[in-house]
Formats: C-alpha cells, structure tokens, sequence
C-alpha cells in the first residue's frame, strides 16, 4: 500500500479537518509551552526549582517544594502517554505527505525519542541527578521543533503543494 504523497488526494473536507485539528493540537501544545515557561522561565535552575523546590532559599519570592512521589509519577505518566499520542497522530499525518522520506522519518520518530529523554528526565531529576536538567532542555526543544516542524509541513502539504 503507497501512502507517500496521499495527502494530496484526500477528499476536501478531510484536508480541512486536519487542518482544524493541527491548529487545534499547536493552541495546546503551545499552551503547554507557556506554562513550562511561567514554571521555569525556560531555564536550568527553574526546572529544577520545580521540581525540586526551593525551600533552603529564604529569599524566594515565591516558596516552591519538592513534588512528592506521587506528583512526579503522575506527571510524567500523563506526559509520556498524552505526547506518545498526539506524536503518533502526528507522525500518521506525516506519513502521507510528500516530503523527502529521510526527513519524514526523523520527524516521525524524534519525537518519542525526545518524550522519553525529557520525562525521563524529569523523573531522575527529582530522583537527585541534577545534571539532566541539560538533557531535559536539550530534548525539549527538539521536541517542540519536531512538533513545528511536523505541523508546518503538514500545513504546507495541504495548502500549498498541488500533486
């Protein structure tokens, strides 16, 4: 079965609810985004503030404590399951596009790579390994250009290349 390229050929009303549930999808994820950001301020030190509180710093403007056991697994639960979705759905979307295979392929499975390291993360972060807090930027941010890139494309596939 040949699904490279059959985008093109999806009935109109299809194309437009893909359409309506990527721009739906990225209002999330971009929504997720900017609570990571008020959180940590997309930065080392606040991730790992979140995570592991700050409660030895009279100073804070702002008391933080360290999540429990039972925050932490559910945190990284939910995140693991609900991106390994929104990523499969994604990654389905980008296996009838057109695009270069090499390319699609890297975006199609990236992202889980990335869901692992950074949740993964997360977790051995609150576990004492302070360090990974580098990995968890790293793969965050291939995750999310993973994510723009993967939902432009699919934008573009639709909307602009005619096959």
């Amino acid at each position: 079965m040949q699904i490279h390229g059959s985008i093109h050929q999806f009935p109109k009303e299809l194309k437009i609810t893909i359409l309506i549930f990527v721009a739906t999808l990225s209002i999330g994820f971009y929504g997720g985004l900017s609570f990571v950001n008020s959180t940590t301020s997309m930065q080392p030190s606040g991730i790992e503030m979140h995570y592991l509180g700050n409660e030895a710093d009279e100073d804070a403007d702002i008391m933080k404590f360290k999540k429990s056991k039972h925050e932490i697994l559910s945190i990284v639960h939910n995140h693991i399951l609900s991106l390994s979705v929104i990523f499969f759905l994604l990654a389905v979307l980008l296996s009838t596009t057109s695009l270069n295979k090499k390319w699609k392929y890297l975006l199609m499975i990236e992202p889980f790579l990335s869901v692992i390291f950074t949740f993964g993360g997360i977790y051995f972060l609150w576990s004492g390994l302070t360090w990974v807090k580098y990995i968890i930027i790293v793969s965050g941010v291939l995750m999310t250009l993973s994510f723009i890139a993967a939902t432009l494309t699919i934008y573009y596939q639709i909307l602009i290349v005619k096959k």
